[in-house]
């Protein structure tokens, strides 16, 4: 593990993948230049469409999606890790996934991950959004071993859900991450103190681009993209909705002194739930 300079780039997709790719372009150089070696970019950085069938019709496969080849060029180009927060990729069984891709810099695919948690909620200012209704969730979590760090891979939705998390530490991830298009009214409450959290209790830097913005399908997001260290402190954040990119130095041996000083992943340990109701006991299933 080696010192190395994350930027987590901001945007605001639209719903023309050409346009967006072309958005990529600038910020990723942009990033580039400032010397970053891993670039992340947020959820659905591809297409920001809540129309399901004005989706499916710009949908491709891997082999001839923008987004996908435009991320391959520009890693190959700057010589650096690009993670695509995420993109909708139209899969074989005819499904949709919500899929994370990280290129080397030579241009390959390291690594895919499928978001797993689907964001199917009543919200209530009178947003209501059933991802599960467009997309197949994914079924395992990845972690990617870089050359400056161990990384894991999540998506928006799957930041609630810390055993997620939980067991990319315990993999041995130095690094976690979730990019998002986290909404205006569930960002403005919880965007930050998640973020933070899962840093905390995992011993591990958070890197989460974020969309920012109001889109052109009408929906609000909440921005705000983060970098945070092991002991919960915030490195980067874009303090807006705009367009942005926010760099920090990470230097993964702070996770390892961040375990050291508080071991909560090796103290853990398994344990039932017992429910006492009207003198009948019930032992559920175990935890840990």
């Amino acid at each position: 593990m080696s010192v190395f300079r994350a930027a987590a780039i901001q945007m605001r997709s639209g719903v023309d993948p050409e346009r967006n790719a072309a958005d990529l372009t600038r910020l990723v150089t942009e990033a580039a230049g400032k010397g970053a070696a891993y670039v992340q970019t947020p959820e659905m950085t591809g297409s920001l469409q809540r129309d399901r069938a004005a989706l499916r019709a710009v949908l491709k496969d891997e082999r001839d999606d923008v987004i996908v080849r435009t991320a391959s060029e520009l890693a190959a180009r700057h010589g650096i890790h690009l993670h695509i927060g995420s993109t909708a990729i139209a899969r074989d069984d005819g499904k949709i996934a919500n899929r994370a891709f990280v290129f080397g810099p030579d241009g390959k695919v390291i690594g895919r991950y499928d978001k797993i948690h689907m964001f199917d909620v009543d919200l209530d200012n009178g947003e209501s959004w059933r991802e599960s209704a467009a997309y197949e969730p994914g079924l395992d979590t990845v972690v990617l071993d870089l050359p400056f760090a161990r990384i894991g891979l999540a998506v928006c939705y799957d930041v609630r859900f810390p055993q997620l998390f939980r067991a990319q530490a315990l993999a041995g991830a130095a690094v976690i991450t979730a990019p998002a298009a986290f909404t205006r009214q569930t960002g403005e409450a919880h965007w930050q103190v998640l973020q933070r959290a899962r840093a905390i209790e995992n011993g591990a830097f958070m890197i989460s681009a974020a969309q920012g913005g109001v889109h052109e399908d009408g929906r609000e997001t909440y921005g705000h993209s983060i970098i945070v260290g092991p002991w919960g402190d915030v490195l980067a954040e874009a303090d807006h909705a705009d367009p942005a990119v926010i760099v920090a130095d990470i230097d993964p041996s702070l996770s390892l002194a961040a375990r050291g000083k508080v071991p909560n992943l090796k103290n853990a340990r398994p344990f039932g739930v017992i429910v006492e109701n009207k003198g009948e006991t019930e032992r559920l299933a175990a935890a840990s």
